[in-house]
């Protein structure tokens, strides 16, 4: 398969071998787990278990609301604790709608029935079980595995392009799985071709992770339509944009997706959690994550169930006194850990203790010296010096007029800055501030709305009132007329 380049990008170290090398391990069961209910791109799942309800492992816990939204299971067989608000996976740390479970131990699985062979079964009928299952993208995107497939079907797609470039350093948890659960992440592709309907599937790997590169071969020579790729490593050849570029040299529109130019792009970990619902009748329930950095003492990639806190991870593998920074996700697009007490969601891939000497010597921002690296590094061709020069003014449509909407928060140009300018801190409130103003205007609109709703019932009332008085006045007048 000829491969193709894209603009941009930078090569960062990627320290991978702290993780590369540590087997999948499964963290011990915590005394109690935080589920919340916002684990996907639309609004929260609504519980349909009540506090004090016993549940068992896999048993439904809340459904999705919307088209964009997913349902949760229950990590673990125990009792519902309570429904309330906990910390957000996210560096603001604001509250969340979550569940809390108590587990009893047990892990006993709800009973069901043993599932249909995937491929007997209608396109659609794998989309609406996937989605039963709660899956989502497990690359960070969340957004529900089903609905990808079955707009992209719609769309006709004629690739599905499995995701395993994992080009962020230190997170090695796709590494591993792809290593360890080959079989069943090819299986898992399968399944989601058959629910494609389309003709091909492209595996695509970054070429520093060769063992994982053989383990897939292998699992695919039981499928001729299925292909695996080895890219040259270069960050971010994981974003879905990168990744269909690289491999067919043809570039989404500007505000458009991926599945504009004819490539559905899904994550290994979508993949393998596909195959052990629609095989094994298994929900999402846990995830792979990668907890590594030079303050941890013994990095892993644990298995862990959804819900279980940072704290619980990194008890498992310990923490050094030299932790100068915590990280959810990897260095480049996580985010700072608020504090310890926050949940496992489906879209944690790493947890991060960096020390000192790993982040670099402190330095405050200095101007802009205009020397364009942002724009080389851009893998989206932006111009980010433009965007956060417009976003420091508050001017959110200059900002979305350089292409906001386009850029993907990578941090490549914040990488290669040279005088350090908080590039991305910018990008973050220049979204706010539109996110902000566009919760305005729709508040605004729904008050004009009620207020036309109110003048349009006291003009039909009032009209009413004449209607009702003239019929009156024209009653007297035909009783007046027939006592005449």
């Amino acid at each position: 398969m000829r491969l193709h380049g894209f603009r941009g990008g930078v090569h960062p170290p990627d320290r991978k071998q702290l993780s590369a090398e540590q087997p999948i391990q499964p963290l011990p069961l915590p005394p109690r787990l935080y589920i919340s209910l916002q684990q996907h791109a639309g609004g929260p799942a609504l519980p349909v278990v009540k506090a004090g309800q016993r549940v068992a492992k896999g048993e439904l816990l809340a459904r999705e609301q919307g088209a964009t939204s997913a349902p949760l299971h229950a990590p673990s067989s125990g009792t519902v604790a309570a429904i309330g608000e906990f910390a957000a996976p996210h560096v603001s740390g604001l509250p969340l709608p979550t569940l809390i479970l108590d587990p009893d131990g047990e892990e006993r699985w709800l009973e069901r029935e043993p599932p249909p062979d995937p491929f007997g079964l209608d396109p659609e009928e794998v989309a609406t079980r996937i989605g039963a299952a709660g899956i989502v993208g497990m690359g960070g995107a969340n957004f529900p595995a089903a609905v990808k497939l079955s707009k992209a079907r719609q769309a006709g797609v004629r690739v599905l392009a499995i995701n395993g470039a994992e080009c962020e350093p230190y997170v090695t948890c796709d590494d591993r799985l792809m290593r360890e659960r080959a079989a069943e992440i090819v299986e898992g592709a399968a399944i989601m071709l058959h629910a494609l309907q389309a003709p091909r599937a492209v595996i695509a790997i970054e070429d520093n992770k060769p063992d994982a590169i053989a383990a897939m071969r292998a699992a695919c020579r039981r499928y001729p339509r299925m292909q695996v790729v080895s890219l040259p490593t270069r960050y971010p050849t994981g974003s879905a944009r990168q990744l269909v570029q690289s491999l067919t040299g043809l570039e989404a529109p500007a505000e458009g997706r991926s599945t504009d130019t004819g490539v559905l792009v899904h994550n290994v970990g979508t993949a393998y959690a596909v195959q052990r619902a629609l095989r094994h009748g298994r929900p999402l329930i846990s995830r792979i994550v990668t907890v590594s950095g030079g303050a941890v003492v013994e990095p892993r990639n644990l298995e862990v169930p959804i819900g279980a806190l940072a704290a619980d991870l990194l008890a498992r593998c310990g923490v050094g006194d030299d932790c100068a920074r915590l990280l959810l996700g990897g260095p480049m697009m996580g985010q700072p850990l608020p504090s310890l007490r926050v949940p496992v969601v489906k879209g944690t891939n790493g947890i991060l203790a960096l020390t000192a000497a790993e982040l670099g010597p402190a330095r405050p921002p200095a101007p802009c010296v205009r020397c364009g690296r942002c724009v080389d590094a851009c893998p989206m061709g932006l111009m980010p010096v433009e965007m956060s020069k417009r976003a420091q003014f508050d001017d959110w449509e200059g900002a979305l007029a350089f292409g906001l909407n386009d850029c993907m928060a990578c941090g490549s140009c914040a990488y290669v800055c040279p005088s350090r300018v908080p590039l991305l801190q910018y990008f973050a409130h220049a979204r706010g501030a539109l996110a902000a103003q566009r919760r305005a205007e729709q508040k605004a609109r729904y008050t004009r709305h009620l207020l036309e709703q109110r003048q349009t019932r006291l003009e039909r009332q009032a009209r009413a009132r004449v209607e009702a008085a003239a019929q009156r006045r024209a009653a007297r007048r035909r009783g007046g007329e027939a006592a005449e």
